[in-house]
Protein backbone atom coordinates (compact mmCIF):
# COMPACT_ATOMS: atom_id res chain seq x y z
CA UNK A 1 0.00 0.00 0.00
CA UNK A 2 1.88 3.58 -1.03
CA UNK A 3 2.28 5.66 1.80
CA UNK A 4 0.13 8.40 2.73
CA UNK A 5 2.51 10.78 4.51
CA UNK A 6 0.02 12.07 6.71
CA UNK A 7 2.53 14.50 8.17
CA UNK A 8 3.77 16.25 5.16
CA UNK A 9 0.38 16.40 4.23
CA UNK A 10 -1.04 18.28 7.09
CA UNK A 11 1.75 20.35 7.15
CA UNK A 12 0.53 21.94 3.73
CA UNK A 13 -2.59 22.45 4.86
CA UNK A 14 -1.77 24.58 7.52
CA UNK A 15 0.96 26.50 5.75
CA UNK A 16 -2.26 27.16 3.30
CA UNK A 17 -4.06 28.26 6.51
CA UNK A 18 -1.09 30.58 7.16
CA UNK A 19 -1.43 31.79 3.61
CA UNK A 20 -4.92 33.18 4.53
CA UNK A 21 -3.73 34.72 7.67
CA UNK A 22 -1.28 36.33 5.30
CA UNK A 23 -3.38 37.72 2.63
CA UNK A 24 -6.59 39.13 4.80
CA UNK A 25 -4.90 39.98 8.05
CA UNK A 26 -3.83 43.67 6.51
CA UNK A 27 -7.34 44.61 5.02
CA UNK A 28 -8.43 43.31 8.07
CA UNK A 29 -6.84 46.04 10.32
CA UNK A 30 -7.21 48.50 7.70
CA UNK A 31 -9.24 51.16 9.76
CA UNK A 32 -7.28 49.90 12.92
CA UNK A 33 -4.22 51.32 11.11
CA UNK A 34 -5.95 54.27 10.52
CA UNK A 35 -7.44 55.43 13.09
CA UNK A 36 -4.32 54.37 15.40
CA UNK A 37 -1.63 55.89 12.78
CA UNK A 38 -3.00 57.84 10.31
CA UNK A 39 -2.26 55.88 7.55
CA UNK A 40 -3.84 57.13 4.20
CA UNK A 41 -6.41 54.85 2.32
CA UNK A 42 -3.43 54.91 -0.16
CA UNK A 43 -0.79 54.04 1.60
CA UNK A 44 -3.03 51.62 2.89
CA UNK A 45 -3.92 49.67 -0.71
CA UNK A 46 -0.22 50.03 -1.15
CA UNK A 47 0.37 47.65 1.58
CA UNK A 48 -1.70 45.08 -0.73
CA UNK A 49 0.05 46.01 -3.64
CA UNK A 50 3.18 45.15 -1.82
CA UNK A 51 2.18 41.64 -0.39
CA UNK A 52 1.42 40.44 -4.74
CA UNK A 53 4.08 42.07 -6.15
CA UNK A 54 6.30 40.03 -3.60
CA UNK A 55 4.50 37.58 -4.13
CA UNK A 56 4.59 37.36 -8.30
CA UNK A 57 8.42 38.14 -8.02
CA UNK A 58 9.13 34.96 -6.10
CA UNK A 59 6.85 32.89 -8.36
CA UNK A 60 8.58 33.93 -11.37
CA UNK A 61 12.35 33.78 -9.69
CA UNK A 62 11.51 30.11 -8.86
CA UNK A 63 9.62 29.62 -11.75
CA UNK A 64 12.04 30.25 -14.17
CA UNK A 65 15.18 29.19 -11.69
CA UNK A 66 13.55 26.21 -9.94
CA UNK A 67 16.43 23.98 -11.17
CA UNK A 68 18.75 25.79 -8.65
CA UNK A 69 16.65 25.44 -5.67
CA UNK A 70 16.33 22.49 -3.06
CA UNK A 71 12.57 21.89 -2.82
CA UNK A 72 12.59 19.95 0.85
CA UNK A 73 14.69 22.91 2.32
CA UNK A 74 12.68 25.43 0.56
CA UNK A 75 9.24 24.02 1.93
CA UNK A 76 10.64 23.96 5.54
CA UNK A 77 11.49 27.43 4.70
CA UNK A 78 8.13 28.81 4.54
CA UNK A 79 6.23 28.51 7.73
CA UNK A 80 9.76 30.19 9.18
CA UNK A 81 9.46 33.20 6.04
CA UNK A 82 5.89 33.47 7.79
CA UNK A 83 6.60 33.43 11.20
CA UNK A 84 9.46 35.97 10.91
CA UNK A 85 7.50 38.14 8.67
CA UNK A 86 4.35 38.26 10.94
CA UNK A 87 6.73 38.92 14.26
CA UNK A 88 7.87 41.85 12.16
CA UNK A 89 4.41 43.19 11.10
CA UNK A 90 3.73 42.74 14.59
CA UNK A 91 6.48 44.65 16.19
CA UNK A 92 6.40 47.49 13.76
CA UNK A 93 5.25 50.35 16.52
CA UNK A 94 8.22 49.04 18.59
CA UNK A 95 11.00 48.97 16.21
CA UNK A 96 9.76 52.18 13.97
CA UNK A 97 7.77 54.57 16.54
CA UNK A 98 8.07 56.93 14.21
CA UNK A 99 7.80 55.12 10.71
CA UNK A 100 5.12 52.88 11.75
CA UNK A 101 4.05 51.89 8.28
CA UNK A 102 7.71 51.36 7.14
CA UNK A 103 7.59 48.37 10.00
CA UNK A 104 4.32 47.18 8.41
CA UNK A 105 5.61 47.54 4.92
CA UNK A 106 8.88 45.27 5.82
CA UNK A 107 6.81 42.66 7.69
CA UNK A 108 4.56 42.23 4.45
CA UNK A 109 7.26 41.98 2.38
CA UNK A 110 8.72 39.19 4.13
CA UNK A 111 5.56 37.20 4.82
CA UNK A 112 4.46 37.66 1.23
CA UNK A 113 7.35 36.04 0.12
CA UNK A 114 6.32 33.01 1.53
CA UNK A 115 3.18 33.31 -0.30
CA UNK A 116 4.93 33.36 -3.11
CA UNK A 117 6.74 29.59 -2.34
CA UNK A 118 3.30 28.37 -1.29
CA UNK A 119 1.51 28.72 -4.92
CA UNK A 120 5.05 27.17 -6.32
CA UNK A 121 5.14 24.41 -4.29
CA UNK A 122 3.11 23.09 -2.41
CA UNK A 123 0.93 22.01 -5.21
CA UNK A 124 3.46 19.94 -6.75
CA UNK A 125 4.11 17.83 -3.19
CA UNK A 126 0.82 17.34 -2.97
CA UNK A 127 0.45 15.91 -6.41
CA UNK A 128 3.96 13.87 -5.43
CA UNK A 129 2.30 12.08 -2.92
CA UNK A 130 0.58 8.32 -4.32
CA UNK A 131 -2.93 8.35 -3.99
CA UNK A 132 -6.38 6.73 -5.55
CA UNK A 133 -8.09 10.32 -5.78
CA UNK A 134 -4.76 12.89 -6.68
CA UNK A 135 -7.67 15.36 -7.90
CA UNK A 136 -9.35 15.41 -4.89
CA UNK A 137 -6.69 15.38 -2.78
CA UNK A 138 -5.30 18.10 -4.66
CA UNK A 139 -9.14 20.40 -4.58
CA UNK A 140 -9.19 19.41 -0.32
CA UNK A 141 -5.16 21.53 -0.06
CA UNK A 142 -7.08 24.35 -2.17
CA UNK A 143 -10.91 24.48 -0.68
CA UNK A 144 -8.49 24.59 2.70
CA UNK A 145 -7.34 28.14 2.21
CA UNK A 146 -11.23 29.97 1.54
CA UNK A 147 -12.29 27.96 4.66
CA UNK A 148 -9.14 29.54 6.32
CA UNK A 149 -9.82 33.07 5.28
CA UNK A 150 -13.68 32.17 7.24
CA UNK A 151 -11.88 31.62 10.66
CA UNK A 152 -9.28 33.94 10.46
CA UNK A 153 -11.83 36.60 9.92
CA UNK A 154 -14.18 34.89 12.54
CA UNK A 155 -11.38 34.79 15.04
CA UNK A 156 -10.23 38.22 14.28
CA UNK A 157 -13.30 39.91 14.33
CA UNK A 158 -13.97 38.04 17.95
CA UNK A 159 -10.77 39.38 18.84
CA UNK A 160 -10.85 42.85 18.27
CA UNK A 161 -14.47 42.84 19.43
CA UNK A 162 -13.58 41.39 22.80
CA UNK A 163 -9.41 42.71 23.54
CA UNK A 164 -9.95 46.40 21.27
CA UNK A 165 -8.50 47.22 18.19
CA UNK A 166 -5.59 49.06 20.04
CA UNK A 167 -4.09 45.28 21.11
CA UNK A 168 -4.10 44.46 17.56
CA UNK A 169 -0.36 43.50 17.82
CA UNK A 170 -1.33 40.29 20.36
CA UNK A 171 -4.03 39.35 17.84
CA UNK A 172 -1.10 38.87 15.10
CA UNK A 173 1.32 37.29 17.55
CA UNK A 174 -1.67 34.41 18.02
CA UNK A 175 -2.04 34.32 15.00
CA UNK A 176 1.65 33.24 14.43
CA UNK A 177 1.32 29.67 16.18
CA UNK A 178 -0.20 28.60 13.20
CA UNK A 179 2.81 28.76 10.74
CA UNK A 180 4.89 27.73 13.98
CA UNK A 181 2.73 24.43 14.13
CA UNK A 182 3.24 24.07 10.64
CA UNK A 183 7.31 24.31 10.87
CA UNK A 184 7.11 21.77 13.94
CA UNK A 185 5.10 19.32 11.12
CA UNK A 186 7.64 20.19 7.91
CA UNK A 187 10.92 19.85 10.87
CA UNK A 188 10.54 15.68 11.17
CA UNK A 189 8.19 15.05 8.23
CA UNK A 190 9.12 12.58 5.61
CA UNK A 191 8.64 13.99 1.79
CA UNK A 192 7.76 12.63 -0.99
CA UNK A 193 10.36 11.88 -3.69
CA UNK A 194 9.65 14.72 -6.38
CA UNK A 195 11.62 15.39 -9.64
CA UNK A 196 14.01 18.92 -9.81
CA UNK A 197 12.49 21.25 -11.92
CA UNK A 198 13.81 21.74 -15.40
CA UNK A 199 14.65 25.08 -16.91
CA UNK A 200 12.78 27.40 -18.95
CA UNK A 201 12.36 26.49 -22.95
CA UNK A 202 10.58 27.41 -25.41
CA UNK A 203 9.48 30.57 -24.62
CA UNK A 204 9.11 32.30 -28.09
CA UNK A 205 6.47 30.55 -30.04
CA UNK A 206 4.42 30.15 -26.83
CA UNK A 207 4.36 34.06 -26.31
CA UNK A 208 3.28 34.48 -30.45
CA UNK A 209 -0.15 32.60 -29.51
CA UNK A 210 -3.04 35.11 -29.08
CA UNK A 211 -5.34 32.93 -27.35
CA UNK A 212 -2.59 33.00 -24.28
CA UNK A 213 -2.87 36.99 -24.33
CA UNK A 214 -6.65 36.67 -23.65
CA UNK A 215 -6.22 33.98 -21.36
CA UNK A 216 -3.58 36.38 -19.51
CA UNK A 217 -5.93 39.11 -19.57
CA UNK A 218 -8.99 37.10 -18.63
CA UNK A 219 -7.12 35.93 -15.53
CA UNK A 220 -5.42 39.92 -14.99
CA UNK A 221 -9.00 41.15 -14.79
CA UNK A 222 -10.56 38.06 -12.71
CA UNK A 223 -7.80 38.66 -9.93
CA UNK A 224 -8.34 42.02 -9.67
CA UNK A 225 -12.78 41.70 -9.22
CA UNK A 226 -11.66 39.01 -6.68
CA UNK A 227 -8.91 40.67 -4.62
CA UNK A 228 -10.91 43.94 -4.32
CA UNK A 229 -13.62 43.07 -2.37
CA UNK A 230 -11.76 40.42 -0.54
CA UNK A 231 -9.65 43.10 0.48
CA UNK A 232 -11.57 46.00 0.92
CA UNK A 233 -15.30 44.74 1.79
CA UNK A 234 -14.27 45.05 5.57
CA UNK A 235 -13.91 48.59 5.44
CA UNK A 236 -15.83 49.03 2.99
CA UNK A 237 -19.35 47.46 4.99
CA UNK A 238 -17.81 49.39 8.35
CA UNK A 239 -17.08 52.74 7.26
CA UNK A 240 -19.05 53.30 4.11
CA UNK A 241 -22.42 50.77 4.57
CA UNK A 242 -22.41 51.86 8.24
CA UNK A 243 -22.20 48.20 9.48
CA UNK A 244 -20.95 47.79 12.71
CA UNK A 245 -16.89 45.76 12.56
CA UNK A 246 -18.04 42.54 14.02
CA UNK A 247 -21.08 41.64 11.73
CA UNK A 248 -19.54 43.68 8.85
CA UNK A 249 -16.58 41.08 8.77
CA UNK A 250 -18.20 37.94 10.05
CA UNK A 251 -21.79 38.20 7.10
CA UNK A 252 -19.74 40.57 4.60
CA UNK A 253 -16.15 39.25 4.42
CA UNK A 254 -16.23 35.85 6.04
CA UNK A 255 -19.57 34.88 3.91
CA UNK A 256 -17.35 36.23 0.67
CA UNK A 257 -14.71 33.53 1.57
CA UNK A 258 -17.45 30.81 2.07
CA UNK A 259 -19.34 32.05 -1.48
CA UNK A 260 -15.91 31.92 -3.00
CA UNK A 261 -14.79 28.02 -1.59
CA UNK A 262 -18.43 26.99 -2.17
CA UNK A 263 -18.16 28.18 -6.13
CA UNK A 264 -15.22 26.53 -6.86
CA UNK A 265 -15.86 23.07 -5.07
CA UNK A 266 -19.52 22.34 -6.78
CA UNK A 267 -17.25 23.50 -9.94
CA UNK A 268 -14.57 20.57 -9.17
CA UNK A 269 -17.72 17.89 -8.33
CA UNK A 270 -20.41 19.27 -11.43
CA UNK A 271 -18.62 21.93 -13.18
CA UNK A 272 -17.79 22.02 -17.10
CA UNK A 273 -17.96 23.82 -20.03
CA UNK A 274 -15.62 26.36 -18.13
CA UNK A 275 -15.88 29.23 -20.54
CA UNK A 276 -19.63 29.59 -19.99
CA UNK A 277 -18.87 29.93 -16.29
CA UNK A 278 -16.59 32.63 -16.27
CA UNK A 279 -18.94 34.58 -18.65
CA UNK A 280 -21.19 34.12 -15.98
CA UNK A 281 -19.45 35.14 -13.60
CA UNK A 282 -18.03 38.44 -14.81
CA UNK A 283 -21.84 39.48 -15.55
CA UNK A 284 -22.57 38.29 -11.82
CA UNK A 285 -20.19 40.02 -10.30
CA UNK A 286 -20.26 43.44 -12.31
CA UNK A 287 -24.01 43.51 -10.94
CA UNK A 288 -23.08 42.44 -7.05
CA UNK A 289 -20.55 45.58 -7.45
CA UNK A 290 -23.01 48.00 -8.74
CA UNK A 291 -25.86 47.15 -6.41
CA UNK A 292 -23.68 47.17 -3.09
CA UNK A 293 -22.36 50.54 -4.27
CA UNK A 294 -25.25 52.59 -5.39
CA UNK A 295 -28.54 50.37 -3.42
CA UNK A 296 -28.71 52.43 -0.23
CA UNK A 297 -29.64 49.94 2.15
CA UNK A 298 -26.94 48.88 4.35
CA UNK A 299 -28.31 45.23 4.24
CA UNK A 300 -28.24 44.16 0.71
CA UNK A 301 -24.82 45.79 0.43
CA UNK A 302 -23.78 42.63 2.82
CA UNK A 303 -25.34 40.47 0.75
CA UNK A 304 -24.29 41.49 -2.83
CA UNK A 305 -20.20 41.86 -0.81
CA UNK A 306 -20.74 38.15 0.08
CA UNK A 307 -22.12 36.95 -3.87
CA UNK A 308 -19.56 38.68 -5.54
CA UNK A 309 -17.16 35.67 -3.73
CA UNK A 310 -19.66 32.78 -5.43
CA UNK A 311 -19.37 35.45 -8.73
CA UNK A 312 -15.53 35.65 -8.97
CA UNK A 313 -14.60 32.10 -7.62
CA UNK A 314 -14.05 30.47 -10.86
CA UNK A 315 -12.80 33.59 -12.73
CA UNK A 316 -8.76 33.17 -11.79
CA UNK A 317 -9.06 29.10 -11.51
CA UNK A 318 -11.03 28.94 -14.27
CA UNK A 319 -8.87 31.44 -16.88
CA UNK A 320 -6.07 28.46 -15.61
CA UNK A 321 -8.22 26.04 -17.10
CA UNK A 322 -9.39 27.78 -20.00
CA UNK A 323 -5.06 27.87 -21.14
CA UNK A 324 -4.01 24.61 -19.92
CA UNK A 325 -6.38 23.33 -22.73
CA UNK A 326 -6.04 25.51 -25.33
CA UNK A 327 -1.90 25.37 -24.60
CA UNK A 328 -1.55 21.74 -23.46
CA UNK A 329 2.23 21.94 -23.52
CA UNK A 330 3.03 25.78 -22.45
CA UNK A 331 4.70 24.42 -19.57
CA UNK A 332 6.21 26.23 -16.48
CA UNK A 333 7.01 29.31 -18.06
CA UNK A 334 3.13 29.63 -19.50
CA UNK A 335 1.54 29.09 -16.21
CA UNK A 336 4.45 31.80 -14.33
CA UNK A 337 3.07 34.10 -16.97
CA UNK A 338 -0.53 33.41 -15.78
CA UNK A 339 0.33 33.75 -12.14
CA UNK A 340 1.69 37.14 -13.23
CA UNK A 341 -1.40 38.38 -14.71
CA UNK A 342 -3.14 36.77 -11.35
CA UNK A 343 -0.55 38.89 -9.31
CA UNK A 344 -0.65 41.64 -10.97
CA UNK A 345 -4.72 42.24 -11.41
CA UNK A 346 -4.69 41.78 -7.32
CA UNK A 347 -2.02 44.09 -6.64
CA UNK A 348 -3.98 47.21 -9.42
CA UNK A 349 -7.31 46.27 -8.25
CA UNK A 350 -7.02 47.19 -4.14
CA UNK A 351 -4.31 50.04 -4.77
CA UNK A 352 -7.06 51.83 -6.96
CA UNK A 353 -9.70 51.57 -4.79
CA UNK A 354 -7.07 53.24 -2.41
CA UNK A 355 -6.53 55.90 -4.65
CA UNK A 356 -9.86 56.95 -5.50
CA UNK A 357 -10.98 56.92 -1.73
CA UNK A 358 -8.34 59.14 -1.51
CA UNK A 359 -8.93 61.63 -4.23
CA UNK A 360 -13.00 62.05 -3.29
CA UNK A 361 -12.25 62.86 -0.02
CA UNK A 362 -9.83 65.59 -1.01
CA UNK A 363 -11.98 67.08 -3.20
CA UNK A 364 -13.61 70.29 -1.85
CA UNK A 365 -16.96 70.09 -3.71
CA UNK A 366 -16.81 66.12 -1.83
CA UNK A 367 -18.53 67.04 1.56
CA UNK A 368 -21.44 68.91 -0.19
CA UNK A 369 -22.54 66.29 -2.56
CA UNK A 370 -22.15 63.85 0.25
CA UNK A 371 -24.08 65.86 2.40
CA UNK A 372 -27.37 65.60 -0.43
CA UNK A 373 -26.82 61.68 -0.64
CA UNK A 374 -26.96 61.88 3.35
CA UNK A 375 -23.64 61.03 3.51
CA UNK A 376 -19.53 61.93 4.68
CA UNK A 377 -17.00 62.91 2.39
CA UNK A 378 -15.30 59.81 3.30
CA UNK A 379 -18.16 57.39 2.72
CA UNK A 380 -18.44 59.04 -0.69
CA UNK A 381 -14.90 58.12 -1.42
CA UNK A 382 -14.83 54.71 -0.67
CA UNK A 383 -18.69 54.40 -2.87
CA UNK A 384 -16.82 55.94 -5.58
CA UNK A 385 -13.62 53.67 -5.00
CA UNK A 386 -15.44 50.39 -4.89
CA UNK A 387 -17.94 51.58 -8.09
CA UNK A 388 -14.77 51.55 -9.90
CA UNK A 389 -13.69 48.10 -8.74
CA UNK A 390 -16.68 47.48 -10.62
CA UNK A 391 -14.48 47.93 -13.94
CA UNK A 392 -12.72 45.09 -13.68
CA UNK A 393 -15.37 41.96 -14.13
CA UNK A 394 -17.27 44.52 -16.55
CA UNK A 395 -13.84 44.57 -18.77
CA UNK A 396 -13.31 41.11 -18.38
CA UNK A 397 -16.99 40.02 -20.02
CA UNK A 398 -15.53 41.33 -23.51
CA UNK A 399 -12.87 38.32 -23.04
CA UNK A 400 -14.54 35.69 -22.00
CA UNK A 401 -16.81 36.03 -24.74
CA UNK A 402 -13.75 35.61 -26.87
CA UNK A 403 -12.86 32.75 -25.41
CA UNK A 404 -16.70 30.83 -25.69
CA UNK A 405 -16.36 32.22 -29.63
CA UNK A 406 -13.36 29.97 -29.69
CA UNK A 407 -14.45 27.36 -28.05
CA UNK A 408 -17.65 26.76 -30.13
CA UNK A 409 -15.53 27.14 -33.16
CA UNK A 410 -12.91 24.38 -31.96
CA UNK A 411 -16.12 22.15 -31.67
CA UNK A 412 -17.11 22.82 -34.97
CA UNK A 413 -14.25 21.55 -36.31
Amino acid sequence: MPQSYPRVKLACYTSNIAMSVVSNLSPLLFLTFRSLYGISYSLLGLLVLVNFVTQLSVDLIFSFFSHKFNIEKSVKAIPILTASGLLLYAAAPLLFPNAVYLGLVLGTVVFAASGGFVEVLLSPVIAAIPSENPDREMSKLHSVYAWGVVGVVLFSSLFLLLFGAHRWQWLVLALVLIPVFSAVLFFSAKFPPMEKGEKASGTHGLFGKRILWVCFLGLFLGGAAECTMAQWSSGYLEQALGIPKIWGDIFGVALFAMMLGLGRTLYAKYGTRIERVLLLGAIGATLCYFISTVVPIAVIGLIACALTGFCVSMLWPGSLIAVADRIPTGGVVMYAMMAAGGDLGASVGPQLVGIITDKVMANPDATALALRFGMNAEQLGMKCGMLVGMIFPLLAIPIFIVLCRTKKKENSK
